[in-house]
């Protein structure tokens, strides 16, 4: 999509560098209705245009889609196709660009490439027209990593996160604390021009507020990851228990199809298996694991080593415990056992095949909810129940701007340290040139989030991650 407005995008005067051509198919290679190749840089138009055959694209205005035919050296037909113009800046890139929808199929949309190539345009790196976009001031970089986690949103809520972003919410926020600290590093800093004549320009008691105030909003903001990273990369959910005890009957329901297995014989699963499930919005990558048992079973010994190994590594942990077998002394043993190695991970105790449940009067088991997945009962609270603890004790409210990204997660801790450092050296009663270190440092940490400040390797890092084409 070319996009001509967005949070920062600059005006129609503003500078744009052009650099050379490049082309790309930017949507996912296979068979189709249609396929587009972007082609942005210098001249790209002029380029597009030697092998176009209809409209003079040169002379065509911007934002205007023209019907012709791609023609390679020799004169012949590739393919009808329609080329849509966007002249600098109005583009994705802020560059001239072309957008070329032919056939879709491997081969056609291939061969159309492969003759826009021949033109002398380059192949496009991953990434690489948002990293112009960026480059070109048409959006920040929390914007443009944003780009790559909208096309690689998995669920509604992960999807709705990147729009805040792409909207440019965070740099809102980050730019709001660096004019605070810039204001007050300015006063710091000009009382160090006039040292000699011992005037204070900076009110120390206002500075103290000012960054305290500062602290507790970057605080806020680092206390909404946990909640991010589990809308963005799901919530890594395992289903353990001895064998038998219906983990993969439950799998099986949730996702609505035979994902996993299932027989009445103890030990089927002999590895975990991961699937993917949604619900209202939220992600959740179910594991079903070996049943927890020894065994000499060399393969199913290996299963229950990767089931302890997924407990270890999952943000809810779901034990099952098999209604029609009376619990054993070592099977409440285990179940304690989990309970507390799960630590601050939520771990919730369902009993399964309450169908068949045996009638003990006194089971002396604390369970979060019974349920039959054969039955379909009590399913639906299970979900419920699920999304709950997942999100126990994180800050989410759908309309919170929530830090999603590690590394903003690292920039405003540095930041934030930064800051305490200056709150520490003003109760210390130190001098200006001591606050403007701290201060420097933390509006170089929030610089790097939106891009302000940045190297080649922050951006080789980030632009990996997206395709090719985008």
């Amino acid at each position: 999509m070319n996009n001509t407005t967005t949070a920062s995008d600059p005006t129609d005067d503003a500078t744009i560098t052009e650099r050379k051509p490049i082309a790309a198919i930017a949507t996912p290679v296979g068979e189709g209705g249609i396929a587009v190749i972007r082609v942005s840089g210098k001249n790209a138009i002029e380029k597009v245009n030697e092998a176009f055959r209809g409209a003079d694209l040169i002379e065509k205005e911007s934002h205007t889609v023209h019907f012709g035919k791609i023609t390679d050296a020799q004169g012949d037909v590739v393919d009808e196709v329609l080329a849509t113009l966007f002249h600098a800046p109005r583009s994705y890139t802020g560059e001239e660009t072309v957008e070329i929808s032919c056939h879709g199929g491997v081969l056609v949309t291939q061969a159309v490439l492969e003759t826009i190539l021949a033109l002398g345009i380059q192949p496009a790196e991953a990434g690489e027209f948002t990293q112009r976009a960026f480059l070109n001031g048409k959006m920040e970089l929390s914007q443009a990593e944003a780009v790559a986690d909208l096309i690689h949103a998995k669920s509604a809520k992960a999807l709705d996160s990147a729009h805040q972003q792409l909207e440019g919410r965070l740099g809102e926020h980050i730019r709001e604390f660096r004019q605070q600290i810039i204001d007050a590093t300015a006063m710091v800093e000009l009382e160090l021009d006039f040292v000699e004549e011992d005037v204070e320009f900076a009110n120390r008691e206002q500075l103290r507020e000012l960054l305290a105030e500062l602290e507790e909003e970057i605080d806020k903001l680092l206390a909404t990851y946990e909640t991010g990273r589990l809308v963005k990369h799901g919530v890594r959910t395992v289903f353990i228990g001895l064998p038998n005890a219906g983990k993969s009957t439950l799998l099986n329901t949730l996702v609505g199809k035979d994902r996993a297995i299932v027989t009445e014989i103890a030990g089927t699963t002999r590895d975990t298996i991961d699937v993917d499930w949604s619900y209202e919005g939220l992600r959740f990558i179910l594991t079903d694991t070996a049943g927890l048992r020894e065994t000499e079973d060399v393969v199913e010994a290996e299963g229950v080593k990767r089931s302890q190994k997924a407990f270890r590594e999952a943000d809810l942990a779901v034990y099952l415990k098999d209604l029609s077998r009376e619990p054993t002394a070592a099977e409440r043993k285990d179940i304690a056992r989990f309970q507390k190695a799960a630590g601050d991970t939520p771990f919730v105790l369902i009993g399964t095949k309450k169908d068949i449940a045996l009638d003990l009067e006194d089971e002396r088991m604390d369970y979060d909810l019974k349920i039959s997945a054969l039955e379909d009962e009590k399913i639906a609270e299970l979900k419920k129940l699920m999304k709950q603890r997942a999100l126990e004790n994180k800050h989410y409210d759908a309309s919170s701007l929530l830090v999603t990204s590690s590394r903003h997660r690292d920039a405003l801790q540095k930041a934030r340290q930064n800051v305490q450092s200056a709150l520490q050296a003003l109760d210390q009663g130190m001098t200006g040139d001591f606050l403007s270190i701290d201060l420097r440092s933390a509006l170089k940490d929030l610089g790097t989030i939106t891009g302000e400040i940045t190297n080649e390797d922050i951006l080789d890092s980030i632009f990996s991650r997206f395709c090719i084409g985008k």
